[in-house]
């Protein structure tokens, strides 16, 4: 994992926001992978705080435990595991117990039919501390565009 502290004017970075950068996404890199490896959808919303928002790969935006859980339910069947590496990821340090990101996704998929896959995503995530505990607050991935969306004209 690639972590780069980003520096907000009037604000300096630390050896300790670098190390706890780290520590943040590498706890919350290892509980979803964790579940990404069996596709274990009561494990995938342990990662996600009670109140996380999720925008992924399906039309619509997925709210809280319930909604993480049926996001990722919507793939059983489909996904049998996957794996998840984070890259270049820029992180601000927002307050003493919330880090935001943004880089990219390198997901390695295994398909129910042993199939496999992979592709590269971008990424925005928020993690929080909760009871001493990393968690996502909020998800966001989504496809590079090969060109800016302009709209018709």
């Amino acid at each position: 994992m690639t972590i780069s502290i980003v520096n907000r004017p009037g604000a300096g970075t630390s050896a300790t926001d670098s190390e706890e950068a780290i520590q943040a996404f590498e706890a919350v890199l290892k509980s979803w992978n964790a579940a990404a490896r069996d596709w274990d959808v009561e494990a995938f919303s342990q990662a996600y705080t009670d109140d996380a928002v999720l925008f992924g790969g399906r039309p619509g935006l997925s709210l809280g435990h319930e909604g993480i859980k049926g996001y990722f339910s919507s793939y059983a069947g489909v996904i049998r595991s996957t794996t998840l590496a984070l890259e270049d990821q820029h992180v601000f340090r927002l307050d003493p117990d919330t880090f935001m990101a943004q880089g990219y996704g390198r997901f390695q998929l295994t398909f129910a039919d042993g199939k496999q896959s992979q592709s590269v995503l971008r990424t925005t995530l928020v993690v929080v501390r909760r009871q001493g505990s990393w968690k996502v607050l909020q998800h966001h991935f989504s496809a590079t565009p090969d060109a800016p969306s302009l709209g018709t004209v």
